[in-house]
């Protein structure tokens, strides 16, 4: 299991192709040697490959706007194999499909023909999950619908999220094994009477049974995220999860 950085951590400072180097070079400099591309600036895909390679960082998932997935597939399967990332993902359902039984299953009707040819090309569309998809519509969990009625798609399972729509991470890892090639490792604190988002190992969730869970389910990338760090350095954020995971996995 590879330890990565996912970039929306650091967005603030991946919106110049100038900005994107001097963060992948952190991050490279961190011991990182995989990254998700999330919400970066307009950078060419071919400039975002070299600069990476050039920092010996490969490119292992995207979050990719979903419009861009479902009508413009075939550049956007282009683009992942010019970056060599063959996990194409999106961030949640869409705005637009109602949080109910009937939009969810608007969404895997207008997303199976992407998914399909994202399938076809050797590649996995991702869906990243929130708190919300832990809602419960006609008695089943959103989770479910799309596990159930979305074949075609594999999971970005988000621990922290897991966690804050009432779920136990370790076993939905369990339970979606062989549909998870990806994790995002986040861990979850409280402070001040708030819940809040926190560097991997430094919060309360059940990083033993998480770690047991990740390698039984054969996950082949743990992509740290933290996406918000209340004031602090993200690049310090990042730095903390990594080596914190490097002395435990």
């Amino acid at each position: 299991m590879k330890i990565g950085a996912q970039l929306y951590t650091v967005r603030e400072f991946t919106q110049t192709a100038e900005d994107f180097a001097k963060t992948i070079k952190k991050v490279a400099d961190m011991g990182y040697k995989c990254v998700q591309i999330s919400a970066i600036g307009p950078i060419p895909a071919q400039e975002v490959a070299d600069i990476c390679n050039a920092n010996g960082v490969s490119i292992a998932i995207t979050h990719t706007n979903p419009a861009r997935v479902k009508d413009d597939t075939d550049a956007v399967i282009a683009e992942h194999r010019v970056m060599g990332a063959n996990y194409i993902g999106i961030g949640a359902i869409p705005a637009g499909y109602e949080r109910n039984a009937e939009g969810v299953r608007r969404f895997i009707a207008d997303f199976t023909p992407a998914a399909e040819k994202i399938r076809d090309a050797g590649m996995t569309l991702m869906y990243h999950n929130h708190d919300f998809e832990f809602e419960k519509y006609d008695g089943k969990l959103m989770m479910d619908y799309l596990i159930e009625e979305f074949p075609k798609i594999g999971f970005t399972l988000d621990t922290y999220w897991v966690q804050a729509g009432g779920g136990d991470p370790a076993a939905w890892i369990k339970k979606l094994s062989g549909r998870i090639d990806v994790l995002h490792y986040k861990d979850m604190a409280w402070a001040d009477g708030k819940q809040l988002m926190a560097e991997v190992m430094e919060g309360n969730l059940n990083w033993k049974s998480i770690f047991e869970a990740s390698r039984a389910a054969g996950v082949k990338f743990a992509m740290v995220e933290q996406d918000d760090c209340y004031g602090a350095d993200p690049f310090q954020c990042l730095k903390t999860s990594y080596d914190n995971l490097k002395g435990a996995l």
